[in-house]
């Protein structure tokens, strides 16, 4: 052990911050071994995040199936047209709503086309970058391929998934240097580009269903146009918008999967716990504030922090896309601040902008590009506290 440590601290002399940004000690880097290595490397907490989103990615199927076969019984249709009535016909499944495998499987011929799309796309990206770079590809993309496919909205054309995963790819992660050094996420970036270059088809209400002739509206967007009481006058209520029987995003829907998900996250220090409980923290105050002082002059302004957990994308966006390690803050003071900050942000657009009224992915976004200044702020007050606490 002596000499394990002669080795760190005797060999080119460099600094290490701690989680404050303080410097702790005057640690050496090795050129040969002994090196101390850490059990966490990045493939394996990515495979942990794939874990984590497995109950997310049962929704997606579920509740996309589910929804289908539901509007098809309110519009008195008994197949759906193409390639997927043949292959549910071949396999003698129904399109009852509330059989719940008949709902999944009629989900994965949904969902299951979009995500190979996404990794197709993201695999050849990657690989022209890793041979212009000569270098090997890195891990990440099934994780970056998952979370976009599972933000977007089920009707959404395969041609604007390869389109969006190639902007996120190649714009937000690759023309930086890739895994590590990007500071805006791949995935909320390929979302942002197509929420901005084709908002009908992301947001419109035929995006929410994939029966044709039938068109529909979330629960976020109702409550924009009449509040909560259009929300349960329109036969959901919280516990259905919970448990993510509701239309919307593929996956991000059912607020209890991504809880799951973020027990295994934060049990296994894959995903900090600082930003969620900091943008749970950052919701709550804000939405008690616009109710008090907002009153009922807008839609999202009387609306109370419980239901604004349940609505779009909340917990989907706190879990998986606000905890990405190389885009939040680094410093533990500032995970917390980037959390209230995207908490926060989140209920002010909603009230705000009824045009788009979810928010979570430009609050997010939003975050990301003040967080690396959240951090130097965080850095440069612990360091001017020690000065005037050696003084």
């Amino acid at each position: 052990m002596i000499g394990l440590l002669r080795n760190l601290m005797g060999r080119r002399p460099g600094r290490t911050f701690s989680d404050h940004g303080v410097i702790t000690a005057s640690l050496a880097v090795t050129q040969a071994a002994p090196h101390v290595r850490d059990g966490m490397s990045v493939a394996k907490a990515m495979n942990w995040v794939v874990v984590a989103l497995i109950p997310c990615i049962f929704m997606a199927l579920f509740n996309t199936g589910h929804q289908a076969n539901l509007h098809m019984e309110q519009i008195g249709l008994v197949s759906t047209p193409g390639w997927r009535s043949a292959i549910l016909e071949a396999l003698g499944i129904s399109y009852d709503p509330f059989d719940v495998w008949a709902s999944v499987l009629h989900g994965a011929l949904y969902y299951l086309p979009v995500l190979a799309v996404a990794l197709i796309v993201g695999e050849l990206w990657e690989r022209v970058f890793a041979k212009l770079r000569k270098r090997e590809r890195g891990p990440g993309l099934v994780v970056v391929a998952l979370l976009f496919s599972l933000s977007l909205p089920p009707a959404v054309p395969l041609w604007q998934v390869a389109l969006g995963m190639s902007f996120g790819i190649v714009v937000a992660k690759e023309i930086f240097g890739g895994l590590g050094k990007n500071f805006l996420n791949p995935a909320l970036a390929g979302l942002a580009f197509l929420y901005a270059t084709y908002p009908k088809q992301m947001v419109g209400e035929t995006a929410w269903t994939v029966v044709e002739g039938f068109t529909g509206a979330t629960a976020m967007k109702i409550a924009a146009g009449g509040g909560i009481e259009a929300v349960n006058w329109a036969g959901t209520n919280w516990m259905q918008a919970f448990l993510g029987a509701v239309p919307g995003a593929f996956g991000a829907t059912s607020t209890l999967a991504c809880l799951l998900g973020a027990a295994l996250l934060i049990s296994t220090r894959v995903a900090s716990l600082r930003v969620m409980a900091g943008a749970m923290f950052g919701m709550i105050v804000a939405a008690l504030m616009f109710n008090q002082f907002v009153g009922t002059g807008l839609p999202f302004g009387d609306l109370s922090w419980h239901w604004h957990l349940v609505l779009g994308s909340f917990a989907f966006g706190v879990v998986f896309l606000a905890t990405d390690p190389v885009t939040a803050a680094g410093t533990n003071t500032g995970r917390w601040i980037y959390g209230i900050l995207i908490g926060g942000l989140v209920v002010v657009i909603r009230v705000a902008n009824v045009a788009h009224p979810d928010g979570v992915m430009f609050a997010i976004l939003f975050g990301n590009i003040v967080a690396p200044l959240i951090d130097y702020v965080v850095m440069q007050a612990n360091i001017k506290r020690r000065e005037r606490r050696s003084a």
